[in-house]
């Protein structure tokens, strides 16, 4: 069923908001997906401030030039039934969650992704993008790094005075 010209421009408009926020937008096809596999796919990634949208090519290539940073995007990649997943907030996670969901599901195909640059990513670097450790992981190993030197001292520490509490009862005892 087509939708309205109002409908379009709504969705576009949308849509432009969602590219300009977008730090990543991957997208894969998903031809063979049940309608299941799609509800399932939106709710895992919605836990990871994924958003996923389903709309047709020629609506997402408005969109593109609609956005100022991404006009002069390449959109020959953007072909067939394609899903795209955006993310204001992870560079990586909308990589990741397509990969992940593509582990078990086969009939979706990671087919490539756009940076918030505008540059146009190749199936491979989407999945090498969603190798990478999520934000909050990195931030967990940096302050991890950053605190070892610390918790060595303390412990180091708390050892010595271990060691002279127990000298110390022991003399206390004897």
């Amino acid at each position: 069923m087509a939708i309205s010209r109002d409908k379009k421009q709504t969705v576009v408009a949308d849509l432009s908001n969602l590219l300009k926020a977008a730090k990543l937008t991957a997208f894969a096809q998903y031809e063979g997906l049940s309608v299941a596999d799609l509800q399932e796919l939106r709710r895992v990634a919605r836990e990871q401030d994924v958003t996923i949208k389903v709309v047709k090519n020629r609506l997402v290539k408005v969109a593109l030039q609609q956005t100022e940073h991404l006009k002069e995007t390449d959109t020959s990649a953007l072909n067939g039934q394609l899903l795209y997943a955006l993310s204001s907030e992870d560079e990586v996670a909308p990589a990741q969650t397509l990969a992940t969901f593509a582990k078990t599901h086969d009939a979706l195909k990671l087919t490539g992704g756009i940076s918030a640059e505008g540059k146009v990513l190749n199936t491979n670097e989407v999945k090498s993008l969603a190798t990478l450790p999520s934000k909050h992981e990195l931030i967990a190993q940096v302050i991890a790094t950053l605190t070892s030197p610390v918790n060595d001292v303390m412990n180091s520490l708390s050892g010595n005075l271990h060691a002279l509490l127990d000298g110390v009862e022991a003399k206390a005892t004897n």
